[in-house]
């Protein structure tokens, strides 16, 4: 979910392609594989998802590692060799390998999760703010949506301004977000067991393994999905390693290893102290914390590590709300995926209407968090509805891949991933499977309507997935093209 999801301009022959990636090769600063690796962890890494998989103590470990193998691996290998041989992002993969349609459906759906995304972020934001302020208001749906609100139209206006005053606090984000209060996490939970207090969640041999009560016992699986997603943005670095096939697989290898530790770690941290009846999906992070700072008697540091959550979250929620949308109006711009209206610039050359358009939905859904009674239900489904849209954009990558080995085999390319069928039919089978498995409400929402969880589920897939990217293509029209596709301006900007 890039920027630089943009569409090649496709002139030129495979001679001049050469040319151009050697020149490329040539002037591109080099990184090694331990620096594409940090920032491989950098980009994907959070303690957002924790206290979803706290809940299932010591089985967390599994359910991080078979996605990790069935769906990280294959991604990270995949996207690596698309970003060696075509410049363009997901839109022009898929357009080449598919057709320029589903590349617009793939680059749309890279926007689209970020409706329910950022209001599923800033529901976390919320409860770590709530735990410095009143603790009790973790747990009200209509504050929720008030900060959710605020805070999303404060980006959008931040935003707009075109503002980098945000750049240092974003990349700041793995250090003071995460590997600092993750690390932390860990010490205090290893120091409280130590001292002889027992585990809040069972951690022997006959618990690595989930309870199986159905399918409903599995669909925590799927929020992991979204967790690992985002692999495809560094696969763009592939060709500034000096040995790409060695060193590409070391480097997501190392990457993986350092994902699963920090996400795991964190989430056993959170299981030993706070009980999973008594977990929440939002504000388990803070939960643990105030529960090992209360035992340690330091509770004055719970909102010392209260802002910095919330300093991480808010960087990285404005270094991402106008990438995607730029992605979308710059393809949009080129082919007339989308009205004139939303494709306009402010002053500060910022697509400004398209994040207003999107704030006014982002609005709607977060006053949902003030009718649903529970605020972990509500994050629950919208986060699997931001994965459901999400697993479109990696359902049509894979299979753009197995078309693009077959039909340009000699089209030149940086890296070429091993096995890419089997990878590719690994990836779209896992993908699939926790399309279907997202529809199945989790076993800790079982009082809930199951009916009214899949028709939410499936409402907001088929509308951001399926009925707003057919109107666009649909009703689009010539006159929507604002930028010639042949201009060499228009090219420059992929």
């Amino acid at each position: 979910m890039s920027s630089m999801d943009l569409p090649a301009d496709g002139r030129g022959g495979p001679a001049a392609e050469v040319r151009t990636r050697a020149a490329r090769a040539v002037s591109a600063p080099r990184l090694s594989w331990l620096t594409l690796a940090l920032m491989t962890t950098s980009s994907v890494a959070s303690l957002r998802a924790a206290p979803t998989m706290a809940v299932y103590g010591l089985a967390c470990v599994f359910l991080y590692i078979v996605p990790a193998i069935v769906f990280l691996l294959p991604t990270a290998l995949v996207s690596a060799e698309l970003a060696s041989g075509w410049d363009g992002g997901v839109y022009n993969w898929v357009s080449q390998g598919l057709s320029k349609p589903l590349g617009f459906l793939a680059v749309w759906c890279q926007f689209a999760m970020t409706i329910f995304y950022y209001p599923s972020l800033l529901a976390y934001v919320a409860s770590t703010i709530a735990y410095v302020v009143n603790p009790a208001l973790a747990s009200s749906g209509l504050y929720t949506a008030i900060v959710i609100i605020v805070l999303y139209w404060t980006g959008v206006w931040v935003s707009a301004r075109g503002t980098g005053a945000v750049a240092g606090l974003a990349s700041w984000g793995l250090v003071i977000g995460t590997l600092i209060p993750g690390a932390l996490l860990v010490v205090l939970g290893g120091v409280f067991l130590g001292q002889g207090n027992a585990s809040a969640a069972p951690m022997n041999a006959s618990h690595i393994l989930p309870a199986w009560t159905g399918l409903a016992s599995l669909v925590l699986i799927v929020n992991n999905f979204l967790s690992y997603s985002g692999m495809e943005m560094n696969a763009v670095h592939v060709s500034s390693l000096k040995d790409p096939p060695r060193e590409f697989p070391k480097s997501m290898f190392l990457a993986m290893g350092l994902v699963l530790l920090i996400f795991i770690l964190p989430a056993l941290a959170i299981s030993w102290v706070v009980p999973a009846d008594q977990l929440s999906l939002t504000a388990g992070v803070m939960q643990a914390f105030d529960a090992f700072f209360q035992y340690f008697d330091v509770g004055w540091l719970t909102p010392v590590i209260a802002v910095g959550l919330v300093a991480a979250s808010l960087g990285g929620m404005l270094t991402w709300l106008a990438g995607p949308s730029k992605g979308l109006l710059l393809i949009s711009r080129q082919e007339g995926y989308l009205p004139p209206f939303l494709q306009r610039l402010n002053s500060h050359g910022v697509q400004q209407n398209i994040l207003v358009t999107q704030g006014v939905v982002t609005t709607a859904i977060a006053l949902m968090y003030a009718f649903i009674p529970n605020v972990s239900s509500a994050y629950w489904i919208f986060s699997v509805i931001t994965t459901q849209v999400y697993l479109i954009v990696y359902l049509l990558m894979f299979v753009a891949a197995i078309r693009l080995r077959r039909l340009q085999p000699e089209h030149p390319r940086g890296y070429r991933a091993p096995l890419l069928v089997t990878l590719c039919v690994t990836g779209l089978v896992a993908s699939a499977a926790a399309m279907v498995i997202g529809f199945v409400p989790s076993s800790q929402f079982g009082g809930g309507s199951v009916w009214a969880y899949v028709l939410i589920v499936a409402g907001g897939l088929l509308v951001l997935g399926v009925i707003i990217p057919f109107c666009c293509l649909r009703f689009r029209k010539p006159s929507w093209r604002t930028v010639d596709a042949a201009d060499p301006a228009a090219g420059g900007a992929a």
